[in-house]
């Protein structure tokens, strides 16, 4: 049986998911916990205050905003979370390195939490129902949010196959999937903890990508001059891209006076036409340059088919991207030319004019004679 080579925090991350989860459900009031035994992918109420976040108590455990994404309440949650960051965690820590994976982590662990305890705090405010002060909020939701945005910068068009290829989806719709799928349950099932959590992930996953994240630029990959460049400013990775093709137009239309009003109050730093371009040859680069397989990080995927067709995929959206780029610049209204400078007259009484009249050939015979 081959040994499975995990990166080390991915290995951490595991180990803290099952001793954290483990410790929290023995920590629990015995008679809750075994009355929920039976229903092992139910939630068992509260979690320990000082392992998972509990809003009218945890106020005095400052780490658990950042314990309480290892922490599951139920097996099924275990698995699911487990899952991810087996696959998901090694595949993005050896695309990254341990130190850029590990910045990713603290960002979409942390500031989800912290969000939702706010919400919920606001919530009990404004409504002083104790019950939004007793919501246990823990989990893996906003970093599977997290990883699902990653995979969708670095391989959009890597298609997955289920259920031995009866089902196969390009990684590019998982994160509207995924956010579908946990609004509705928190909208019908009341799992509104989850929710909250998925889209608050999504959203720092995509803001810390799309604008602060620090990686080599394209031109130190090939001169190794050690430039680098912030943030991923590609046309298929705005926001707009990240839902159906029948919604990207009012979503980008909505996320256009979001940026703008950003911009205008310098909480947001505009990306130049040259930014754009660099990101459009990052993401073309990316999928030429053979990042490995989701389920196989240790293998290439420079070779073979199935990358050609990602990589010319990756190109061919790249290229319709820059033809709409270039569509919208050229139907902008031109200036009018600018009046042609007036001709220079020669006239003989000009100011600095010359006027040369060459001898005639008689003349010049009378002269020698």
């Amino acid at each position: 049986m081959a040994r499975v080579n995990l990166p080390p925090l991915t290995r951490s991350l595991l180990a803290s998911l099952v001793v954290f989860t483990l410790l929290n459900l023995v920590l629990r009031p015995t008679p809750d916990w075994l009355q929920k035994a039976e229903k092992p992918f139910v939630g068992v109420g509260n979690g320990v205050p000082y392992l998972s976040i509990v809003p009218g108590s945890s106020i005095v455990y400052p780490w658990v905003f950042l314990l309480a994404t290892v922490v599951e309440q139920n097996i099924f949650g275990l698995i699911v979370t487990g899952l991810t960051i087996f696959y998901g965690g090694r595949y993005l820590e050896r695309a990254w390195g341990s130190p850029e994976f590990t910045k990713f982590i603290l960002f979409v662990a942390m500031i989800p939490n912290l969000l939702s305890f706010l919400l919920y705090v606001v919530a009990y405010v404004l409504s002083k129902n104790d019950a939004a002060l007793n919501t246990t909020i823990s989990g893996g939701i906003a970093i599977q949010a997290g990883f699902l945005v990653s995979l969708k910068q670095l391989v959009p068009e890597h298609t997955v196959a289920i259920a031995k290829g009866l089902i196969r989806m390009r990684v590019k719709h998982f994160p509207a999937i995924f956010l579908l799928t946990n609004t509705i349950s928190g909208l019908l099932l009341g799992t509104e903890t989850a929710m909250f959590l998925a889209w608050f992930g999504f959203f720092t996953s995509w803001v810390y990508l799309r604008f602060y994240r620090v990686s080599p630029s394209l031109s130190s990959t090939a001169t190794g001059d050690g430039s680098v460049s912030k943030g991923d400013a590609s046309d298929t990775f705005s926001f707009a891209h990240f839902f159906p093709e029948p919604l990207q137009i009012p979503v980008g239309n909505i996320a256009d006076q979001v940026y703008s009003t950003l911009v205008s109050i310098k909480l947001c730093t505009p990306f130049s036409a040259e930014d754009i371009d660099a990101g459009n040859e990052q993401a073309i680069a990316r999928a030429e340059g053979g990042l490995p397989s989701i389920m196989n990080p240790n293998s290439r995927g420079g070779k073979g088919g199935a990358t050609r067709a990602e990589a010319e995929r990756r190109r061919a959206l790249a290229l319709k991207a820059l033809d709409q780029r270039l569509h919208s610049a050229s139907s902008r209204p031109q200036p009018p030319p600018a009046a042609p400078a007036p001709a220079v007259l020669s006239h003989p009484n000009t100011l600095g004019g010359t006027n040369y009249e060459p001898e005639r050939r008689e003349d010049l015979s009378k002269s020698a004679s």
